[in-house]
Order: C-alpha cells, then structure tokens, then sequence
C-alpha cells in the first residue's frame, strides 16, 4: 500500500486529488494539510511514502517543507512530489536542490498523475523527457562550474557514465542498454553514485550532473546512440 500525504492550501484541489487516489486499491491518503507547518507535523506523524506538496503556500511553503523534510533523518523515506500550477520555474529549481524527487503540473490527466504517484514511491524520479528537456534549456543559459564537485572525483567512470545518463533523461532499463548491462547492475551504478554525491534522489543528482560540469547542456539533449 502507497501511502500519500496531500499538503496544498486549496481545499478543492486537495478533494480532487484525494478523490482520484482513493480510487486506487495500491493507494492510501494518510493525511491531508492546508500548509507546509501542518504538513510536516503530519509528515512526521504518518511516515507516508509519497508526500505531494503545492510550492506555494502559507505559513510555510513547499521549498521550506522539502528542505525540512530531506533535514530530518526519520522522514528519510518520504518522497517530496512539487505541485505547480507554472510548470518549470525559479521555485522548482529551488525545490529540486531542497531534495524534492520531482514535481507535476496540476492540470496532469488522472493516469498520468497515479503513475506519477507509483514512481515516486519507488524511489524515481519524476523527471518526464518535456521537463528534461526544459531542466537542459534552463542550464544553457546559466554558466556550469568547472572541474569536479564534492564526489565526483570518487566516482568510477561507470558510474560517471550512469549518472550522465540519468542526467540527460534515461530510465533505468534504457540505461542497462545503453552500458551493456542488467537493470539491477544500473541501477546499483547509480545507487552508488548518489550516495558518492550526497545526492538524495535521481533528481539531485540530475542537478548535480549539472551544476558540476560532468553533463554539458548540448550534449545532455541530445538522444543517446
């Protein structure tokens, strides 16, 4: 069983959401909140598997929410989901580096939303090729860091070329194609690697691939041979 808590400041949004997942006999609403503050209390309360967050609330937002969320050790296991009615901002960057393991537009259809829930509760990150592809656009215009980031200079060249690969969009079993590998040998490369890179979930380390130089925007948008 899923387990999902809702935190948005919009009562109407947060009964079409629940209405939609207590549909799902995998899914479980825990709990619902009305800020980031309530949220976390509840997020510390009912241990949920995936916690869907508005980016923009009262008292305390989503980015303050995910940043007190990734902080405390014991909701290690709680997957941060962005809501946004914008799309790709300054705010979802920030939400991403707080730890968020993706984000969804609300306007999503109602399958493409369950299966949003699905992979975030297995840990993936919800970084569908659109968004990659805009996550690219957004780091052609801002200047890359050179050289190594913290980490990177332990990590093996397999596991450089994983976390490329998962930088520029690619999925688990495309990845194991790509390398000439099994899926669980991929997804151990890049296991390995965030923790290398302190890196909380597939989406941080998208941003690290990034911010660190390893990936470069042209190359990153371009298809895998």
């Amino acid at each position: 069983m899923i387990r999902v808590l809702l935190v948005d400041d919009q009562p109407l949004l947060r009964s079409g959401f629940r209405a939609i997942l207590d549909l799902e006999d995998d899914i479980e609403v825990v709990a619902e909140a009305a800020d980031g503050l309530e949220g976390l209390a509840l997020a510390q309360q009912h241990l949920p598997d995936v916690a869907l967050i508005d980016i923009q609330m009262p008292v305390v937002d989503g980015i303050e929410m995910t940043l007190r969320v990734a902080a405390d050790p014991a909701l290690a296991g709680v997957h941060v989901v962005i809501l946004t009615n914008y799309g790709l901002d300054e705010y979802v960057f920030d939400a991403l580096r707080a730890g968020a393991a993706g984000f969804l537009v609300k306007d999503i259809l109602p399958e493409d939303f369950l299966h949003a829930v699905r992979v975030a509760a297995r840990g993936d990150a919800l970084l569908a090729p659109s968004i990659t592809r805009r996550l690219i656009n957004r780091y052609v215009t801002q200047p890359l860091h050179n050289g190594a980031g913290p980490g990177l200079d332990e990590l093996t060249n397999r596991e450089r070329e994983a976390v490329a690969l998962v930088a520029r969009g690619l999925s688990n079993d495309q990845i194991a194609d790509h390398m000439v590998i099994s899926p669980l040998t991929a997804k151990t490369h890049i296991n390995r690697a965030m923790t290398k890179l302190h890196a909380r979930d597939r989406a941080q380390l998208v941003v690290l691939a990034y911010e660190s130089g390893l990936v470069a925007p042209h190359n990153a948008s371009a298809s895998p041979p």
